[in-house]
């Protein structure tokens, strides 16, 4: 599960909640800023598990973590995922541990954004959204309700029941 800088980074965390509480393995790849947002240490505890997030920490051994790590997924869901990721994996920049690893990957890849209205609507942003879905990467839409600056709008990230219920689709 990978987890960027959107607020609704907290979300994330009754994401791997259920996930594991159904019995579905979580391995949690967090961008360098989603960590200002909330601390590695929450998702380690909520996963019982080691949280990845710097590509240049020390690696177990001898493996390579982006790849270890996808050789290991058998789904990648990127929850919320910014403008930032998004724009990324649209153009093959791969500079952090989430954008190596989804680059990596050879597995279904779901995003489910969550950011501004005003962004999920810039025309760059729509374009990079199609371009990815052309690819074969699945989106969980965003839904409209208060976003972080107080407005309503759509941006708004999937309620955590449908979000792990497009993963439990997915992985059947």
């Amino acid at each position: 599960m990978g987890v960027t800088a959107s607020i609704a980074a907290y979300k994330a965390c009754e994401i791997v909640r259920r996930l594991l509480r159904d019995k579905i393995g979580v391995s949690v790849v967090m961008s360098e800023n989603a960590t200002r947002l909330i601390s590695p240490q929450v998702f380690s505890s909520l996963s019982c598990g080691r949280v990845y997030w710097d590509m240049f920490s020390d690696a177990c051994g001898w493996e390579i973590e982006h790849i270890s790590l996808a050789k290991q997924a058998d789904l990648v869901l990127i929850a919320p995922a910014t403008a930032n990721i998004i724009g990324k994996l649209a153009n093959g920049i791969a500079d952090d541990l989430l954008s190596t690893l989804v680059t990596a990957v050879r597995v279904p890849v779901l995003i489910a954004p969550a950011m501004n209205e005003n962004m999920l609507k810039n025309r760059i942003v729509r374009e990079n959204i199609n371009k990815l879905k052309g690819l074969g990467y699945k989106f969980i839409e965003p839904e409209k309700g208060r976003l972080a600056c107080g407005d309503v709008g759509v941006g708004h990230l999937a309620d955590v029941e449908i979000i792990v219920r497009q993963v439990k689709r997915f992985l059947k």
